[in-house]
């Protein structure tokens, strides 16, 4: 199932959904796609401009700052957001005007104290005084006629607290460790409060840097919490190893139940028998879970319809993470490949254009996490055996076989091995280049029976590509020197040949294992790399790192 993508400083649209049980799982179908975006290297936006707030003439002596700052350390961490924001404005109040707190202050509150919502284990710094100061603060301007500096600065503190968390999430030297090595985003917290107070003094709705993939997994992280909430999660025992169209037991009754539950079945006719609609029901459900689609409910499937509500919860809350990292700017046209998903996405001006499945790296040949851009189309290549399969496992099968180079179609090049082109060349007969320092490209393979498994974990590294000759063509479409005949003619010429494009492409290697389609459908993938939980572990422990030693 394809990831796509709504990119720009804006937020998804939120959908209604119900924890009822006779609610399908899926919200309302989305008018715009969302995927993932081709990241590049991010700085501030620098279309927010500072200092919106029109509110100059209510100001607050710079030394509350430093007193405010001591009474409550726990917002030392952001002592240089909170001073260069309110130097700039000249320690201009934000948050109230000449009639006290501004009446839109209170969706700020909200969006805090919840953060739960969020996915986040944190809890509210000085939650106590926090809602204290709250409450009293209109009551405290009327009585005495002054403003108050304190919640002021406990709101602007708040503020910084929450979207450090929120939108940023863990430490980027923690998304390293986790072998995320795509450029995060970065923001300017203090500039970006003033579009923030900007937004809520107009009445206008906060746009929150965050892609909007985010915003719907947050949805049906709210559903999916009702249903552990009000204990209406279906969970399937089958009796049978796999059920097929025209069975009739109690267990499909059940079933059906879970894939109207899920969105996958229009209407309920509480039958036992495995009829024409089921069958269409299931064959979604598979599509969602990136299963074979041949409408057979088999062990693959039961898993799947039997995995607890907890587990689908921290699916949902670690890749929420992932999408927090993710950069809203734009690449007109790039490539995205979704590990846990085996597919390559091909964009062209911001619109999927076409996909196709992939074969990864096998768990102990990760492929890497990371971005590039992709430069050469290498006709008929040679394949220059990389040093670590070379030592483990090239040099000692020649030394057991005398004639395993020349079985192989290979031959040492200044003290190494590579295997000439040809159609039995492991590279296939077309290879993409995006120079990088982890020797991660993309390319043909003539093992062509790997694209027919459902899990596709299977190479050195690199990323195998069921259709290079429509990648080939898509990319020289533009250059009047190639067309299909010429590409098919360098395919199988033998001989290597180098084109480089006149544009380079933007290539993404993310991991995401569950996502919101572009009909609003949740999807899950195995995590085959077995790194949710270990980004489930860091985002609860970040709740124990420097400045996040919160009490209520």
């Amino acid at each position: 199932m394809r990831i796509l993508l709504i990119i720009g400083f804006c937020v998804a649209a939120i959908f209604t959904l119900s924890c009822d049980q006779s609610k399908p799982l899926n919200p309302e179908p989305v008018k715009k796609a969302d995927t993932i975006p081709a990241v590049t290297a991010i700085i501030a936006d620098p279309s927010i401009a500072g200092n919106f707030s029109t509110q100059t003439q209510l100001t607050f002596d710079s030394s509350r700052l430093d007193s405010f700052l001591k009474k409550y350390p726990l917002f030392h961490p952001y002592s240089k957001d909170l001073k260069k924001f309110y130097s700039m404005r000249r320690y201009a109040y934000a948050w109230y005007d000449n009639k006290g707190l501004i009446e839109q202050t209170e969706d700020m509150y909200n969006r805090i104290v919840n953060i739960h919502d969020e996915g986040l284990p944190q809890k509210i710094l000085y939650m106590e005084e926090f809602r204290t100061l709250m409450e009293n603060a209109q009551a405290a301007v009327s009585e005495s006629g002054s403003l108050d500096p304190e919640t002021e600065l406990m709101i602007s503190g708040e503020y910084f607290n929450y979207a450090r968390n929120v939108w940023t999430g863990v430490p980027e030297e923690v998304s390293k460790k986790l072998e995320w090595f795509i450029p995060r985003k970065q923001l300017s917290y203090d500039v970006y409060l003033d579009s923030v107070i900007a937004a809520i003094q107009s009445g206008r709705t906060i746009d929150e840097p965050l892609h909007p993939q985010y915003n719907r997994l947050k949805e049906y992280l709210k559903l999916f919490r009702g249903f552990e909430k009000n204990g209406t999660w279906i969970t399937i025992k089958g009796d049978r190893k796999k059920y097929v169209k025209g069975d009739s037991t109690e267990a499909i009754k059940e079933i059906r139940k879970k894939l109207l539950f899920s969105g996958d079945l229009a209407n309920d006719n509480q039958s036992a028998v495995f009829d024409d609609e089921m069958e269409t029901a299931v064959k979604s459900f598979q599509y969602r879970f990136g299963l074979k689609q041949d409408g057979i409910i088999g062990p693959g499937m039961l898993k799947e319809l039997s995995a607890p509500l907890e587990t689908r919860i921290r699916q949902i809350i670690v890749n929420m993470e992932r999408a927090r990292w993710i950069t809203n700017e734009p690449a007109a046209d790039y490539l995205l490949v979704n590990i846990p998903q085996f597919k390559l996405s091909v964009f062209e001006n911001n619109q999927l254009n076409w996909d196709c499945d992939v074969v990864v790296g096998k768990e102990v040949h990760k492929t890497v996490i990371f971005q590039g851009d992709l430069k050469y189309v290498v006709f008929s290549p040679y394949w220059n055996i990389p040093p670590g399969i070379l030592k483990n496992e090239t040099l000692p099968a020649i030394k057991r076989d005398p004639n395993y180079l020349k079985r192989n179609n290979m031959e040492w090049n200044g003290g190494k091995v590579r295997q000439k082109p040809g159609p039995n060349n492991s590279l296939g007969l077309v290879k993409f280049l995006f120079p990088n320092s982890y020797n991660i490209y993309l390319h043909d393979t003539p093992s062509k029976p790997l694209f027919k498994e459902e899990k596709r974990a299977f190479s050195h590294g690199c990323i195998r590509v069921s259709e290079p000759r429509r990648l080939a063509l898509y990319l020289l479409r533009n250059d009047s020197s190639w067309n299909e005949q010429k590409v098919d003619a360098a395919m199988k010429s033998g001989k290597e040949k180098y084109v480089t494009l006149k544009k380079t492409v933007p290539v993404s290697i993310v991991y995401f294992t569950a996502w919101v389609d572009e009909k609003g459908k949740l999807n899950f993938r195995d995590d085959v790399y077995k790194r949710d939980a270990r980004l489930m572990e860091s985002i609860f422990q970040k709740s124990n790192i420097a400045g996040n030693n919160i009490k209520k």
